[in-house]
């Protein structure tokens, strides 16, 4: 026969101790014995001070005595309920926390800190000075808190922080104590690890706090500095993709519809944001490009099918992943130095970069401002010479550029996404002589010339040709014999603009015209309807104009000597033209104010790079011997 078990686990001994124990119901029994306490103490004071009944006095002053001692009691005892009265008065029916929950902007969760808060500084108040409890404020609070091994207190603690830090009113004064305090920092980064399901608050919250910190250059440069800071960030960066690469729409709608839940994309859209506040120092950006598995992943962000970017359905929060993605990239790959070098070197060689920004340049007709974040991160990529050679032998990249360039259907508005495609496409054919062939095997030049005609795209246009007729080789002879085309309109702005298009304008003169016989030349001339000695003139006036290297400018003068060196070549005659015009006295005061600037092609902040293969000293000395044949 079975028997029957009793445990004291299901028929307690005590049902209602559990009830009795709870910090809620032992405040409340508290609390009313504290009142029924002074209110016995009020009504026996009176008692004994209305009917004097003392009983038996040995000696003359232990009346005045007794007296005192129960009117001392009930002055203490009347003070206490007044307190109690006068607190209860201002909590609830004046309701002071909730007043000050709705200035402070909590929420709803934010009683339990606004309670919490008054309670901590009544107990310093009790147990030590008075003025513990005034030195105390929200801010103090919460960074105290989140030192706690409570995880509900370290709740608080971000909660509190996050709302102050973001608030428009609190917000500057919040991050500077915030920023002065190392140690709140270090935690701040610290909670970035959290693994537990039950912490993608804190984690959250301390995510958008850092956010908000970097915005300031010297407190990002602080928490850059703490150790394992980008290992940190990093963590933030979990990219949640279902079969075929599509995104994962269950972590989508959590971000968007239920805001006590916070999806992978939320962190990685704080992630980017932090990456791309920190990544405006460039000592910073070397930081994130050391960091193992970083790079790989700011770049698998920036992946875009043409479903997403073709759909007009697509969620904002894609889109926004892909753009921050790309602006953290467009900053690394534009750094300066020896950290930008090796930041370009490896942003390159991951394989899937090009890729996915050719598929942004591709299918992002909806999305120009995805279009020219790609742009401007292949310009950048193009300092290098091995970036620029794996971009061009990427399939369809320079075809895109193109097509973009010349692409006169794009809204006005979004113009500048032509121009910086004009930039990347000639900073790739820039010293690059099979990039210079793969452009003519598009038969784009006849485009290219006639782009000089348009004020949009004439300085990039001129720009192209420039380098296509200076690096592609005697392979292209035939082809870039063609561009001749170009020679009026070149002589044209020579003569009207100023300033760089002026510059570009005598560059590219410099180049095409060396394809020209003397025949071709003459005719060119004619067909401009101006003498060739009016191009002399300007010339010697450009180079008197800029006694001294322009930063605006910095190759006028190098292109204006070799457009006059093709001149002294092409015709004799022009030798007695610059020989009257006083050219020999002005390349005289050039060689005294040469400098390293006109030495470099392009540049990346101060640094010079691509350095001519001729010296401007070479220029200058070649063109006084043709001055001296005259």
């Amino acid at each position: 026969m079975p028997t029957r078990t009793w445990t004291s686990s299901e028929v307690p001994l005590l049902p209602y101790a559990k009830w009795v124990f709870m910090s809620r119901n032992v405040s409340k029994v508290s609390y009313w014995l504290q009142l029924a306490s002074a209110t016995s103490c009020v009504v026996l004071s009176m008692i004994k001070l209305i009917l004097q009944n003392f009983g038996e006095m040995d000696k003359n002053n232990r009346k005045p005595a007794v007296i005192i001692f129960y009117s001392l009691a009930l002055a203490e005892a009347l003070l206490f309920l007044l307190e109690k009265a006068y607190w209860e008065w201002k909590v609830s029916v004046r309701r002071l926390l909730d007043e000050v929950n709705n200035e402070c902007d909590l929420g709803q969760s934010g009683m339990i800190s606004i309670k919490r808060f008054f309670y901590d500084a009544y107990s310093k108040c009790v147990n030590g000075s008075i003025f513990d409890g005034l030195k105390m404020d929200m801010v103090t609070f919460a960074m105290e808190l989140l030192d706690s091994n409570s995880q509900d207190e370290q709740l608080i603690g971000a909660r509190i922080l996050r709302k102050f830090a973001t608030s428009k009113v609190f917000s500057e004064d919040t991050l500077q104590k915030i920023g002065i305090n190392l140690s709140v920092m270090e935690r701040l980064v610290e909670m970035l690890n959290c693994k537990d399901p039950h912490e993608e608050e804190i984690r959250y919250s301390a995510a958008e706090i850092l956010s908000k910190l970097a915005e300031k250059n010297h407190k990002s440069i602080q928490i850059a500095g703490i150790p394992g800071a980008m290992e940190s960030i990093s963590c933030l960066l979990h990219i949640s993709r279902s079969h075929g690469g599509a995104t994962d729409e269950i972590s989508e709608k959590r971000i968007i519809f239920d805001n006590e839940n916070y999806g992978s994309w939320a962190f990685n859209h704080l992630g980017l944001l932090i990456l791309k506040k920190l990544a405006r120092d460039h000592d910073i950006c070397g930081k994130i490009g050391d960091t193992s598995g970083l790079l790989p992943k700011i770049i698998d962000f920036m992946r875009a099918e043409e479903r997403v970017l073709t759909d007009s359905t697509a969620t904002p929060s894609q889109i926004l992943t892909v753009k921050r993605s790309l602006q953290v990239l467009k900053m690394l790959a534009g750094t300066a130095g020896a950290a930008g070098n090796q930041l370009r070197k490896e942003i390159s060689e991951i394989v899937f970069t090009i890729s996915y920004i050719r598929d942004i340049l591709r299918y992002g007709k909806k999305h120009p401002e995805l279009q020219m974040l790609a742009i401007e991160v292949l310009t950048s990529l193009a300092i290098e010479e091995d970036a620029t050679e794996r971009i061009a032998s990427t399939g369809g990249v320079l075809k895109e550029l193109l097509d973009i360039f010349f692409n006169e259907e794009m809204h006005e508005n979004w113009s500048h996404v032509r121009v910086a495609a004009g930039e990347a496409l000639s900073m790739l054919v820039l010293e690059s002589k099979n990039n210079c062939q793969r452009i003519h095997k598009l038969r784009m030049n006849q485009k290219l010339v006639n782009a000089l005609e348009s004020p949009l795209l004439r300085i990039n246009a001129a720009r192209i040709l420039r380098n296509l007729c200076a690096y592609s080789g005697k392979d292209c002879f035939e082809e870039l014999k063609g561009l001749s085309d170009a020679g009026p309109a070149v002589l044209e702005a020579i003569m009207k603009e100023e300033n760089k298009l002026l510059e570009v304008m005598v560059g590219v003169a410099a180049c095409i015209f060396k394809f020209m016989s003397s025949q071709e030349a003459s005719n060119m001339f004619k067909r401009a309807q101006f003498p060739e000695s009016d191009l002399a003139y300007k010339l010697v006036q450009i180079l008197k104009n800029y006694q001294y290297p322009s930063i605006k400018v910095p190759s006028i003068r190098r292109c204006a000597i070799e457009l006059a060196i093709w001149m002294m070549k092409n015709n004799e005659a022009n030798n007695l033209t610059f020989a009257r015009l006083g050219m020999e006295c002005v390349l005289e005061s050039i060689l005294d104010t040469t400098s390293e600037l006109e030495s470099f092609s392009i540049f990346c902040g101060t640094i010079g790079l691509c350095r001519h293969s001729i010296t401007i000293q070479i220029l200058v000395e070649t063109a006084m011997n043709l001055l001296a044949e005259k």
